[in-house]
């Protein structure tokens, strides 16, 4: 992505304040907007339309099987561009089906470049997008279901908006600005409370209030360069394999936490946050091979002793537990337990650790559109079918193993899910090991970026534990501790991310103002021969924190 000098976003970002209107950027600003619900009637189209306000296409529809498939034709779209898409769709002949969404263009395909679960008689809102690896004179956006199988669509308010890879940069560094810092006015003043002009001050951020962290495994226990290069970079972490089933309780009755508790103790002794992951698999592949044999009561009372166990043996510990991971992929445990198993599984961890997030954890939901089995809108159903059965306390994990990211798309779907309201986190974050490692780095950051700079994403984890044999898909490092290209990159974004040490002298009013990235703070004020300490906070506020310190 095109680098974007840091003064000219440092200038524009003080100009603009609270607002997005500014004579020094005149391009698009990106529309989060988002729909979930169906709607009687279609909203207007985002950016007006985008492209489809002006002659750059036309619409098209084929007939198949007396079937009308719709169909939108452009004109001249750039190579490199970042394209947001959107429309309102709805099928005719079907009660509802997943609509997907495919562009042609003379020299690639995008299988998906979107999805929707369409009604019968309501509109629902589909908002995705792409970025092409060649110009094109001549592409076609169609609209097909998903399942391949004949259907009447109909689409209304299309919006296709353009943006510059530094147009998009520049929206995403403005969201950083305003949601992931703020203002600080700092004042100080003799004891007397009179204001004094010309103190020296130096401001230095102890911790970072965004977490930001990687899977760790147990081949940190132990391995001092290991644990510090971790420490030095993270304030979060999650155990890899450590605390499954299948590494707890290899043999039925014999539960051992030997290793996962000293996992533990090194997160505790860094004041790291740890994510629980995970309670249940349902890939039947990780699960314990004793457990494939039990049905019945016999499996119901493995469930529910695992639970019980490991739950005891760790409440309060974990921020997070992954309940049922990639509960949208597999169904184990309902197949032999019921449809209401999983219900359980939730309902009886928050009552053993009631105040750990509780999470649902799955793959391919915004790596891409093309796995019907967690299109956003699979997901949401599925988050909704647990808050009508009384869960509330859940989160939203996206794993985020991805091969070639697209962003507009991880956008779109984030926009879809922030509808919830619920905490999203990426949670497993890694590029495959198909690629070499600088396209590794070039795409970690792109994904890095597009969490970051989501308003709704609480925290991102990368899937980056070390093995003297490498890593799942992605290391950071190799086994000397020097960073390979994905932890140049990684490590860029945290220096970026942070504020660092500030320094100034107040004004005449007493006072020194700056943006800081939200976190904890260490204050050093001197006034001729006087030195004063003191820490204060920095959490998400629209207002400017102001901070007074007596000298």
């Amino acid at each position: 992505m095109q680098d974007i000098p840091f003064c000219s976003l440092i200038v524009f970002f003080f100009l603009i304040g609270a607002s997005l209107v500014s004579p020094l950027y005149d391009g698009p600003l990106y529309d989060s907007t988002a729909y979930t619900e169906c709607k009687e009637k279609p909203e207007e189209p985002l950016y007006g339309g985008g492209l489809f306000k002006t002659e750059q296409h036309s619409r098209r529809g084929s007939i198949a099987n007396n079937s009308y498939v719709p169909s939108l034709v452009l004109y001249n779209l750039t190579q490199g561009t970042i394209y947001s898409f959107s429309a309102w769709v709805r099928v005719k002949d079907s009660s509802s089906a997943m609509i997907r969404t495919t562009l042609e263009t003379e020299k690639e395909t995008h299988d998906c470049i979107g999805t929707v679960s369409a009604k019968h008689r309501c509109w629902s809102f589909l908002k995705g997008g792409f970025v092409l690896n060649w110009p094109s004179n001549l592409s076609i956006i169609f609209f097909q279901n998903a399942d391949g199988k004949d259907i009447n669509i109909d689409v209304a308010s299309p919006s296709l908006q353009p943006f510059t890879k530094q147009q998009w940069r520049i929206n995403q560094q403005y969201i950083i600005n305003t949601q992931r810092k703020r203002a600080v006015t700092i004042h100080v003043s003799d004891s007397n409370g009179r204001r004094l002009e010309g103190a020296s001050i130096c401001v230095e951020q102890i911790s970072k209030d965004f977490p930001f962290g990687s899977a760790i495994a147990k081949t940190i226990l132990g391995n001092v360069p290991y644990q510090n290069w971790f420490v030095k970079r993270f304030n979060a972490a999650v155990f890899e394999n450590e605390l499954k089933w299948y590494a707890t309780e290899p043999d039925q009755g014999k539960v051992n936490y030997t290793i996962s508790d000293q996992m533990l103790q090194f997160v505790r002794t860094n004041n790291i946050i740890a994510r629980g992951h995970n309670i249940f698999w349902e890939d039947p592949k990780y699960t314990p091979p004793w457990v494939l044999n039990l049905t019945g009561t016999q499996l119901q009372s493995a469930v529910n002793s695992r639970i019980h166990s490991l739950m005891s043996q760790y409440k309060d510990e974990f921020v997070h537990w992954d309940v049922s991971n990639e509960m949208l992929h597999f169904d184990f445990y309902e197949e032999r337990l019921g449809p209401n198993a999983t219900l359980h599984f939730f309902q009886t961890a928050h009552k053993s650790d009631p105040l750990a997030t509780l999470f649902m954890n799955d793959f391919n939901v915004v790596e891409t559109c093309s796995d019907v089995k967690s299109t956003v809108d699979a997901y949401i159903s599925r988050v909704r079918e647990l808050q009508r059965n009384g869960i509330f306390m859940d989160g939203i994990g996206l794993e985020g193993h991805f091969t070639i990211p697209n962003p507009p798309l991880i956008r779109a779907i984030l926009d879809k899910l922030a509808t919830l309201g619920l905490p999203i986190w990426l949670t497993e974050v890694d590029i495959s090991k198909t690629l070499d490692r600088d396209a590794q780095a070039n795409y970690s950051e792109e994904v890095l970026r597009e969490g970051f700079s989501h308003p709704s994403v609480n925290g991102i984890m990368l899937w980056t534990a070390l093995h003297p044999n490498g890593c799942y898909q992605m290391c950071l490092t190799d086994n000397n501790f020097k960073n390979l290209p994905a932890g140049d990159a990684v490590d860029k974004l945290l220096q970026e991310w942070q504020t660092g040490r500030v320094e100034g002298v107040s004004d005449v009013h007493g006072s020194y103002s700056f943006y800081g990235f939200l976190g904890e703070y260490r204050i050093s004020v001197k006034y001729g021969n006087n030195t004063t300490k003191s820490t204060f906070s920095l959490s998400r506020g629209d207002e400017t924190r102001h901070f007074t310190i007596t000298i």
